[in-house]
């Protein structure tokens, strides 16, 4: 179902009052916390950097805890991520989270599972190689386009 964010004005709009407040990292098996963020990293048209302790690639799986404000309502707020080494895309994932409240904060937090051990690369390869790419939505309207640089240190 098509929602009035299908017109420019909307989605200037939804972006104009989207804001990522802060994001971490956590090791999902113990809850510690691995890494944290407190920059806009949804803010398109720039590269953001991260830099994240290389032991996170040890984990099983990683809980990521996103905080965000919208001062637009969205119907089905979702996103999807791509994980990409040197340009081509090695892993990508999708997460929705659904109806979002007009003028609220949220938080927001789901596991991602990490790939086998024998199929993982070590840091110093994957390090300032790897850009995580998340276009956020509102339903099937794009509303914006982030890319953050990983350095594993």
């Amino acid at each position: 179902m098509a929602s009035e964010a299908n017109h420019p004005e909307q989605v200037d709009k939804i972006l104009d009052g989207f804001k990522l407040n802060w994001m971490n990292l956590r090791d999902a098996s113990s809850g510690k916390v691995l890494w944290q963020g407190d920059s806009d990293l949804s803010k398109p048209g720039f590269e953001h950097e991260a830099r994240v302790p290389k032991k996170i690639l040890k984990c099983k799986a990683v809980s990521r805890e996103i905080n965000f404000s919208s001062l637009e309502v969205m119907e089905k707020f979702r996103l999807e991520q791509r994980v990409l080494f040197k340009g081509k895309c090695l892993e990508e994932w999708f997460f929705e989270f659904g109806f979002v409240i007009p003028d609220s904060t949220n938080t927001w937090q789901s596991v991602i599972e990490a790939a086998p051990a024998s199929q993982m690369m070590p840091a110093s390869v994957l390090s300032g190689n790897v850009v995580i790419e998340t276009q956020f939505y509102d339903d099937d309207v794009l509303v914006s386009t982030s890319r953050v640089r990983i350095y594993y240190v």
